[in-house]
This record gives structure tokens, C-alpha cells and sequence, in this order.
């Protein structure tokens, strides 16, 4: 697995006569390696792969990266390591580098220690190769999405009037853990009443009352692959105005999960739902995309948005989370995680969309 990746990255290195890449960004090293520590830099070139990283991972980058790079492990700096490497290494001139992960001290360190060869800056090299998901990465963010789900249906029953978004966001997040998620890939967005108007609103003190909107937007980790899943119900009963821009935005969900597929644009994809939420007069109401990639990041490529002339790859796993906000008053998201194909879109996502009224 980690070859065939290797080798679709040198492919796309050789058409740009790049001798080798040095990645980076901690999610590209793990997607190329396999290595889930914090501190790393990768080479990789056509003959061979170096995996720098320091004496706390010694014995983890041995077990998860040994047979696929070679372990370097450095006691004060890894870019010293870098250069002990590219000195003894033959045949290298031309190296990328991930321009969007390195800072402007380390670009100086190119510059500067570095000056013996010539470096070419690359963007998202490594992130294009991400957005087509293989079979077992699949496993993964399916099995992410299942504990999500469960999760949340364990959930819903302890939730009552009077609590706090927090308090709600710590059952959740606990229900998490227990039904097997590495950590949350993101902040648990708990909001109720007005404050579901606020698209990425954290938990706060807010008590929750009866008649109010409550907005959960969380995610599960599972092999380092995420889920990313919103639903929103009424604690109580729902009154009509409720009912109308929920259904509206169902509407939206649905439309854009049985038409969305491979081979189209982003634009086009957030064009589906956005036409049903403009049809219910709500289109002013959805300020962002339709959705975005997620993987080893819950937030990757490629995206679904207003502005997105990409096509959507084949393989690629992304969200489809149409919403409305209404400020004083409040919103709606709506978010399933689907599998891109030519044929349609695989969904991932089980956990029931309807209004749902928590007593």
C-alpha cells in the first residue's frame, strides 16, 4: 500500500524533473509511512524513502515505518539529520518541498544549510493523491462514521432541558471513546436555541430549554481516519417554523446525496442543494459549501463549494452538509459523509435525518 502511494508521488515528481520531495506536513507523512507520531520530516526519492523524527518515537517508527522507510533518528535536530542524509545521497539536485507546511524559518534553513541544492516549492502534491480513498482507507472512515452513530444514539436519551451545551458535548464526547474513537478530530460543536445560527459555534454555558433547536457537530477518529457528522433535533416539541426550515433542509441533504457523483465540479455539486434551499427562499440563509473531503484530516480536498471548478475524483470520501441560519432566531445543518463514484454516492452515514424531538 505504502509502495503503490510512493510510487504515484514519484510519478508525479519525474514530470516535474524533481529528484525528490521532503514532506512536511504530519498527515502526508503518515498517509506515505504510516508513522502516527507528532514530529517528523520525510524524503522520499526514487531509490529510497528517510524518515527523521526523534528519540521519543524511536521504537514507534521502527514498528509502524521501518519496512517502508529508513528510521533516522535525531537527538537535537532533524534538519541535521536531513543534511547528513542529502550529503552521503547521490544523484539528488532538484527537491520539492511542501510550501504550504514550511514555515519561513525552515524556508530560510532551505536557503541558508540547504544552498547545495536547488529547492522547488510544490502545493498539495501529496493532498490530490489523498482525495481518491483506497479500500482500506474506506474501512476506516466507515467504521469512524458507525462509532459517530452510535455514539449519538447513545447520546440523545440523556439529554434534558436545563443542561448545558457542555454538559451535552461531555456525554457525547464520552460516548465516543467508549464506542471506540482515538480522539475527536475536531471540536464537539454543541449549540441551541440562537446560537445554531452561528455555523461553527463551540459548547458553552448556554442552558438548553424546552422548544429549542440543538445543533451537534462532531466527529469519530478510527485508524487515524475521521468522520464528520450533523444532525439537528428540537429539545421538546417543534413548532411549524422549525418543521419548515428543517425540512428544507433535508430537502437539500437528500436532493444533493442521490445526485451527486464523480466527474462533476464542486460547483456543481453545491449547485444541487443550493437550488432547493433558494426554491424554500432560503438560499440567502446558506453561507458556506456543500462540503469538503475527509480522511486522515477532517478537513481535506476536494471541496464542494460555490468557487470549486475541480472535478471530484472517483474514490474520493467527502461531506454533504447543506444548512440554513437565521441570526436571533437559529439554524439547521444537516451533514452526512458519502464514497464519490461514477454511479453515485455511497453512503456512509446511517444515523436517521427526520426531526427528532427529545423529550
Amino acid at each position: 500500500m505504502f509502495e503503490v502511494r510512493a510510487q504515484a508521488l514519484l510519478e508525479c515528481l519525474r514530470q516535474d524533473a524533481v529528484d525528490g520531495l521532503l514532506v512536511t506536513s504530519m498527515p502526508n507523512v503518515r498517509y506515505l509511512t504510516g508513522f502516527s507520531g507528532t514530529h517528523a520530516m520525510l524524503l522520499v526519492t526514487g531509490t529510497e524513502r528517510w524518515l527523521f523524527t526523534d528519540f521519543r518515537y524511536a521504537e514507534q517508527a521502527a514498528a509502524e515505518s521501518g519496512a517502508v522507510a529508513k528510521i533516522v533518528i535525531e537527538a537535537s535536530s532533524l534538519w541535521r539529520g536531513l543534511w547528513e542524509t542529502l550529503r552521503a545521497a547521490r544523484g539528488l539536485h532538484t527537491i520539492g518541498f511542501e510550501s504550504a507546511h514550511l514555515t519561513h524559518r525552515d524556508f530560510e534553513r532551505l536557503l541558508k544549510d540547504g544552498s547545495a541544492w536547488t529547492w522547488r516549492p510544490f502545493v498539495d502534491v501529496v493532498e490530490r493523491l489523498r482525495e481518491r480513498k483506497d479500500p482500506g482507507e474506506l474501512e476506516l472512515i466507515k467504521e469512524a462514521a458507525r462509532v459517530a452513530g452510535a455514539a449519538l444514539d447513545r447520546t440523545m436519551p440523556a439529554v434534558r432541558a436545563g443542561m448545558t451545551e457542555l454538559e451535552v458535548a461531555g456525554v457525547l464526547e464520552h460516548a465516543l471513546r467508549d464506542h471506540g474513537s482515538e480522539e475527536t478530530p475536531f471540536p464537539t460543536i454543541v449549540a441551541s436555541g440562537p446560537r445554531t445560527a452561528l455555523p461553527h459555534a463551540r459548547a458553552g454555558s448556554r442552558a438548553i430549554a424546552r422548544g429549542d433547536f440543538l445543533l451537534l457537530d462532531f466527529g469519530a477518529t478510527v485508524g487515524g481516519y475521521c468522520s464528520d457528522v450533523t444532525r439537528t433535533m428540537v429539545v421538546g416539541k417543534a413548532d411549524g417554523r422549525q418543521r419548515e426550515v428543517h425540512d428544507a433542509v433535508l430537502a437539500a441533504n437528500e436532493a444533493a446525496r442521490a445526485h451527486v457523483r464523480s466527474g462533476m465540479t464542486g460547483k456543481d455539486a453545491d449547485a444541487i442543494a443550493r437550488a432547493v434551499l433558494e426554491q424554500h427562499g432560503l438560499g440567502d440563509a446558506f453561507g458556506h459549501g456543500l462540503g469538503h473531503g475527509i480522511g486522515l484530516e477532517v478537513h481535506e480536498g476536494p471541496r464542494l463549494s460555490r468557487i470549486a471548478d475541480v472535478v471530484l475524483p472517483e474514490g474520493a470520501v467527502v461531506t454533504i452538509e447543506p444548512g440554513a441560519y437565521v441570526s436571533g432566531w437559529g439554524g439547521v445543518r444537516i451533514e452526512d459523509n458519502v464514497r464519490l463514484g461514477a454511479g453515485g454516492a455511497e453512503l456512509l452515514t446511517e444515523f436517521p435525518r427526520h426531526l427528532i424531538e427529545l423529550s
